[in-house]
């Protein structure tokens, strides 16, 4: 497959050294000023394509090399080159196997095929085979050779970065799907109990946070629950928050009693955490059967919402030291609080509450409170998310919830506050 006599083949495996600095100044991004790798058995074509770069207005710096083998060397040995042109019929191999190669040994380079005349089928089916483009060498010309090469090489980055994004919503996709899986389901033998829940985590386009929550039912009809916070936004205190959530429920299941469950939670916070400095704020409560009364241990968590009727309380039990700010030296106590037919009640991590209203000023409890008090006629769902809708509006005009949030809102369907 000749193209012409030649006057002086270029030394086959030499390539000038270009320094990337020299490259970035020569303007558009595709600008083609580092190496072109040509693989070409015939020394005439090789000396020709030589010809036709140095005729264009492109700049490179050509390496030859006579056989794929040898041109895999290269490609193992160096970084990849800007553009490969690849003939099809070398010594050491025939027809689409070079594409294949080259494209699994650096699938970096954009590739070039040269083909004869009657040889347009190989070129398309080169293209499909993971070239870029295809050149038939009787009709080569510096603006067609030039112009093919930086197309090769905007192909190839299009390719890449396609694929790169495909890779990143794959990844997100999976990573939905793990935390999605990772959210607690209230586990409840039937629907005598109602818990209703919001999570707003807040790092961005996370489903899951250092707040968690959790709600079971044991054989005896027992209602627990939980709810935390871990100090921190990242994902270290999401994965910590699932595992402190995780371990809670199994206490729960094997029938440890309130304190013991904090015991170990600290145990495995102080054991998990990235961070020495990590704690985690924690509030359980524990609904036997009957309805009349509620266990609540807290752990340096906020107090909580009591609603009976159209009237809503602040209540803040006895509380004990956060998990894992002095381990082994907290102490808590159990508080019980008597539970009229009608009462529910609303916990909630401070994110909740401590959004920006102003300046100067935050929601606070206080104004949770009175939020809580406007919507008291609410049952329980519109409840739930009026509260954290009034919570977010209060906050908008000085930059919204910048923390996480998780509230429960927990009663027997007896009440007054079902729905």
């Amino acid at each position: 497959m000749r193209m012409g006599a030649p006057a002086r083949p270029p030394a086959a495996g030499a390539f000038p050294v270009q320094a990337a600095s020299e490259a970035g100044e020569r303007g558009s991004v595709w600008d083609v000023s580092g190496t072109i790798l040509l693989v070409e058995d015939d020394a005439g074509d090789a000396l020709l394509v030589e010809e036709i770069l140095a005729d264009g207005e492109l700049d490179p710096a050509l390496t030859w090399c006579k056989t794929l083998s040898e041109a895999l060397a290269f490609l193992r040995s160096h970084r990849a080159p800007v553009c490969v042109l690849l003939d099809l019929h070398l010594p050491d191999v025939h027809g689409l196997s070079a594409v294949t190669q080259i494209v699994e040994t650096s699938p970096d380079a954009a590739i070039v095929v040269l083909t004869g005349l009657a040889e347009a089928d190989a070129g398309l089916a080169a293209v499909a085979t993971g070239a870029q483009d295809y050149l038939m060498k009787g009709l080569l010309d510096p603006q067609a050779l030039a112009r093919a090469i930086r197309y090769a090489l905007q192909r190839k980055q299009v390719e890449q970065a396609a694929s790169a994004l495909q890779a990143t919503q794959l990844m997100a996709q999976e990573n939905a799907r793990l935390e999605r899986g990772l959210l607690p389901v209230p586990l409840l033998n039937d629907d005598t109990f109602q818990a209703v829940a919001r999570y707003e985590p807040g790092r961005a386009h996370g489903l899951l946070s250092g707040d968690f929550y959790d709600v079971v039912q044991t054989a005896d009809g027992t209602v627990w629950a939980v709810i935390g916070d871990v100090s921190g936004h990242g994902a270290a205190e999401a994965a910590l928050g699932v595992c402190l959530r995780v371990a809670w429920r199994a206490a729960v299941l094997c029938g440890t009693d309130p304190l013991q469950q904090l015991g170990l939670l600290e145990s495995i916070l102080v054991a998990e955490r990235s961070d020495p400095h990590l704690f985690a704020t924690v509030t359980t409560l524990a609904f036997p059967p009957g309805g009349d009364r509620v266990q609540i241990v807290r752990a340096g968590h906020p107090g909580l919402l009591l609603r009976r009727g159209t009237g809503v309380e602040w209540v803040e039990p006895d509380g004990g030291m956060a998990l894992g700010l002095l381990p082994g030296h907290g102490h808590w106590s159990v508080t019980e609080l008597e539970l009229t037919p009608d009462a529910a009640l609303v916990l909630f991590t401070d994110g909740l509450f401590e959004g920006r209203t102003g300046p100067h000023s935050r929601l606070g409890e206080d104004g949770l409170l009175a939020m809580a008090r406007d919507l008291a006629p609410l049952a329980a769902r519109p409840y739930v998310d009026a509260l954290v809708a009034g919570a977010t509006e209060a906050a908008a005009p000085h930059g919204g919830l910048a923390d996480d949030v998780a509230v429960l809102h927990l009663g027997w369907r007896s009440t007054a506050h079902e729905q």
